[in-house]
């Protein structure tokens, strides 16, 4: 029996770019002697910028979040000292738009060819929204956690100036905390076409109904 053996593809400069296009990668070169910087035409559109020849870091900067401007200039300025690969992510501007964009090469001279160092540029816009959405929803949860907590608190200091015994103190804890989640239920939003909003009286009502029975809050209170 005999076996056909295939040879891979060999990959030249329009697999390349198809590839590239692919992952939405953007490429530039940069000459370390004259300060050049070219890109594909991807990378044009990246930066908004009107595709010519060579461009410099100065010619992009404007296009910077001046946030990032200081931080992207100095790591632009160290690249060829990074020992390794190296990515930075940054701000540009599009009059009132945003978008995040990952500068992404290998730093020593790794790779140098003819004073040319190559890169990647990527947008990340969506992972960088994405992140933010998650440290946003954290941090209502830890502040919602602690108003939890804090709430708790205070409700346990106010039962157990009223019960007499522990099992009181007990009872007329878990039904006040039942009762703030009966009323976070009532409040909660709701989605789809029949909204309906909570009544004021429905809410108090069901937070002052575990003291209807406390003799020290009993009768001071009618909805």
């Amino acid at each position: 029996m005999s076996s056909e053996h295939t040879s891979p593809p060999v990959w030249n400069a329009k697999h390349m770019r198809i590839a590239a296009e692919a992952a939405g990668v953007a490429l530039w070169s940069w000459n370390v002697d004259t300060d050049k910087i070219t890109m594909d035409e991807r990378g044009f559109k990246l930066w908004g910028v009107p595709r010519r020849g060579p461009v410099t870091f100065e010619d992009l900067s404007a296009n910077i979040h001046p946030e990032d401007l200081d931080r992207v200039r100095a790591a632009f300025a160290a690249t060829r000292a990074v020992v390794g690969p190296y990515e930075i992510d940054f701000r540009i501007m599009f009059g009132d738009d945003m978008r995040w964009i990952s500068a992404r090469g290998q730093g020593d001279d790794a790779g140098i060819l003819d004073r040319t160092m190559f890169g990647v540029f990527l947008d990340v816009t969506g992972r960088k929204q994405a992140e933010e959405a998650h440290e946003l929803l954290a941090g209502e949860m830890s502040h919602r956690v602690k108003n939890l907590l804090q709430v708790a608190t205070v409700l346990t200091s106010i039962t157990s100036r009223s019960a007499k015994t522990t099992e009181d103190m007990a009872h007329d804890l878990t039904d006040r905390l039942m009762a703030l989640g009966r009323a976070h239920d009532l409040v909660r939003p709701t989605f789809g076409p029949e909204k309906k909003a909570a009544l004021l009286g429905d809410l108090l009502a069901i937070l002052l109904e575990p003291y209807d029975e406390t003799g020290a809050f009993s009768g001071r209170v009618r909805v």
